[in-house]
């Protein structure tokens, strides 16, 4: 089964077989170690979907390949691949991955990082070592910068998402267990009003 085949599958199912896939952007490597499912419209309210397509969202629409980028909290870049067929937006996010190519330039670009395994721990520092931006939106991934698991991918783990305001509990989440890479898990917690 090739990649291209796995993505235009069910979404959770496509999340998973990314896990241990490598990606190459800005002269770094990482191995995928984490990554996220969203589903499209009405069935997912945390994906970027949920309400129909906007100018943002668009390429979530499909085809099945591309790199769906946006830039949250006003600071940070995220990437996802967009997954299942054309016209049904899914994506999946990708969370976390060991950098394994590429590490000098890696570690130039997250100076603060303390340990090699922070490096691309989570989806805005994964970005930040492979100089993943907005022009890196509706990138095509199939065409040599995404590739396939080099041997045995190892235990896959599941749980709920992280940070999202809606469908908390779907187990969506998935990781290389044990990977160190792998992001702390933090359920989002909504912000009380003032008295």
């Amino acid at each position: 089964m090739t990649l291209a085949s796995v993505l235009t599958g069910p979404v959770d199912a496509a999340a998973r077989a990314l896990l241990g896939c490598r990606l190459t952007a800005g002269g770094v490597t990482v191995r995928l170690t984490e990554v996220e499912a969203y589903s499209g419209t009405g069935e997912d309210p945390a994906s970027h979907a949920h309400r129909g397509r906007t100018p943002r969202n668009a390429i979530m629409f499909g085809p099945a390949g591309y790199a769906y980028v946006y830039f949250t909290y006003g600071m940070h870049y995220c990437v996802n691949i967009v997954t299942g067929t054309e016209g049904t937006a899914s994506a999946v996010l990708l969370r976390a991955g060991e950098v394994v190519d590429g590490l000098p330039v890696a570690r130039e670009r997250r100076a603060t990082a303390r340990r090699d395994f922070d490096l691309a721990r989570g989806p805005a520092r994964l970005c930040s070592a492979l100089d993943i931006g907005r022009e890196f939106y509706g990138t095509f991934l199939l065409d040599g910068l995404l590739e396939p698991p080099v041997g045995p991918v190892g235990g896959i783990s599941a749980g709920p998402r992280v940070g999202v305001t809606g469908a908390h509990d779907i187990p969506w989440r998935f990781w290389l267990t044990g990977d160190p890479t792998v992001s702390e898990y933090r359920r989002h917690v909504p912000r009380l009003p003032k008295e």
